[in-house]
């Protein structure tokens, strides 16, 4: 009798009760996993070293700061754990990553599977060409081949682009941001459609960045964001209160000059890349809701 009351009290119980609890689970291997990218400059790409290093990586290890307060374990370890964009939500949702510091846009339909932290950038959807392609907007595509990365947002608002504007293009995907700006410089695509940022970064860093250009109007806003599991009200809270702690500091001006406006590694490539003033706004008042543009 007393196992079927406690199987009632159970099924009672609110989600947020029986939800995933990261912090304990940090708490008893003594160890935070962080899921990242290989190939998005600046925010979360791998050094000369191979090690994981970027502006979203820099965040990050401020959330691990937070992270060894809060458990009283300074000596906590960190591990890293790579991820592409294809596999980067099922990692967090399937609790092989306690969360994810790379370039990933907070949706609707992506918040079904894990949750968001509150954003510390916000691009907008461009295209990266060859210089001499002679194409400068989206209507200049029409009838050709354009490539973006599995798993990202881009891919669906493209293929609305494509047919809202009956450009009839041949929409193909490629692995990761590396893989898409290669198909470009070797003539297998047009073009590669991708956050702004992200573009610039691939351009930068390449053997002859003047090759390369990034053209088009911006097809959407993109708020990047750290993701967790989902139901965790105290991992949420601790990640937004210190994500809004360096904003209002300070601290997060200075992390953005030193990956997009000084030499980064591993090429002492510049970006040279302002902070825009829809994302400077946003850092001012941290506790808004800027996601809602990107559903």
């Amino acid at each position: 009798m007393a196992k079927i009351i406690l199987h009632f009290v159970i099924l009672l119980l609110p989600l947020s009760a029986m939800a995933s609890d990261t912090l304990s689970t940090i708490r008893e291997r003594k160890t935070i996993i962080i899921a990242h990218r290989e190939s998005s400059i600046p925010f979360s790409y791998l050094d000369a070293q191979q090690r994981p290093v970027g502006y979203a990586l820099d965040i990050c290890l401020k959330i691990v700061d937070a992270v060894k307060r809060e458990l009283k374990l300074p000596a906590l370890q960190v591990k890293y754990l790579p991820v592409t964009p294809a596999n980067r939500l099922q990692t967090i949702a399937d609790g092989q990553a306690d969360l994810e510091c790379g370039s990933t846009t907070n949706t609707s339909e992506r918040r079904k599977q894990v949750d968001f932290s509150i954003a510390y950038f916000i691009a907008g959807a461009k295209m990266l060409v060859r210089s001499d392609s002679g194409i400068r907007n989206w209507g200049d595509l029409r009838g050709k081949t354009v490539v973006t990365t599995k798993g990202t947002t881009n891919a669906q608002t493209l293929a609305d682009r494509g047919q809202v504007r009956s450009l009839n293009l041949n929409l193909i995907e490629s692995k990761d941001h590396a893989e898409g700006f290669a198909m470009v410089a070797q003539g297998k695509a047009a073009a590669f459609a991708m956050d702004d940022v992200l573009l610039y970064g691939l351009r930068a860093a390449a053997a002859h960045p003047a090759d390369f250009q990034v053209v088009g109007d911006s097809l959407s806003t993109e708020p990047y964001a750290i993701i967790f599991r989902k139901n965790d009200a105290a991992f949420k809270h601790l990640l937004n209160q210190e994500l809004s702690r360096i904003m209002l500091d300070g601290d997060i001006y200075r992390m953005y000059d030193k990956w997009f406006m000084q030499a980064i590694p591993p090429h002492n490539i510049k970006l040279q890349l302002p902070m825009s003033q829809l994302l400077r706004s946003s850092l001012r008042f941290p506790l808004a809701d800027v996601a809602g543009a990107a559903q």
